[in-house]
């Protein structure tokens, strides 16, 4: 049997570390490539590229976070290269005004060297469930993938998001099957945003993980591969 095409999409200042687990569960039945989402800094170009990269015609497409949204631009700009989609831990609305007043201090601090501190006191706390705030493999997983990629995509990713359009008629409009997945612990993008995401699919299954935050993939990745793999079959 030949493995179906799977294009994921990471989150902020995330790579392919995000989906590792993935990776390796879902190499059986998926040929899987891993998009760059740190080469602009619009929603728009970010999918024009990952669309110029995609080595398939036609694939199924997962994002997550960031990934989730780049995806939903995706979907809009060629929705006839899409087979299926999966939209783990996003948001498909334009960023909030309060979000939008976050960026630019942390751009700042960033550019001036403070990456680091940026990540530690302002972005990890969010990212995990309570049972996962501890884990010291996944916390240094995402501060290395994010201090590996740089201050410059940092500041590139952070304009894309909070300029970012809202993406409401692209799912009304998307006729493929969707899984909408989340941790139920889920801070950044709660339960509640993916309730009104799966609400405008025309063909949506959502899927919530019990004790996992922002980031299944890595705080529960064998429920997180399932869920994935029942998506592909």
């Amino acid at each position: 049997m030949s493995r179906q095409p799977l294009l994921l999409l990471p989150g902020m200042m995330c790579d392919a570390r995000l989906f590792a687990p993935q990776i390796s569960d879902l190499d059986d039945i998926a040929e899987i490539r891993v998009g760059d989402l740190g080469g602009a800094e619009t929603i728009s170009e970010i999918a024009r590229q990952v669309l110029e990269a995609a080595p398939w015609p036609r694939f199924a497409l997962a994002g997550l976070s960031m990934g989730g949204i780049v995806a939903m631009e995706v979907m809009r700009q060629a929705p006839e290269r899409v087979e299926r989609l999966a939209l783990l831990d996003t948001n498909h609305r334009a960023e909030a005004p309060d979000r939008q007043a976050l960026r630019q201090p942390q751009i700042e601090r960033a550019v001036g060297g403070a990456l680091r501190r940026v990540l530690i006191e302002e972005m990890k706390p969010l990212y995990l469930a309570p049972q996962s705030r501890d884990d010291e493999t996944i916390l240094n997983t995402v501060l290395d993938m994010a201090l590996d990629l740089g201050a410059e995509v940092f500041v590139r990713q952070s304009t894309a998001l909070r300029d970012r359009p809202d993406q409401s008629a692209t799912l009304r409009a998307a006729e493929v099957p969707t899984l909408v997945l989340c941790g139920a612990c889920d801070n950044l993008c709660p339960v509640e945003r993916h309730l009104e995401i799966a609400a405008l699919l025309p063909r949506a299954r959502l899927e919530i993980i019990p004790e996992a935050g922002h980031l299944p993939t890595l705080e529960r990745p064998a429920e997180t591969s399932a869920a994935l793999r029942r998506w592909l079959n």
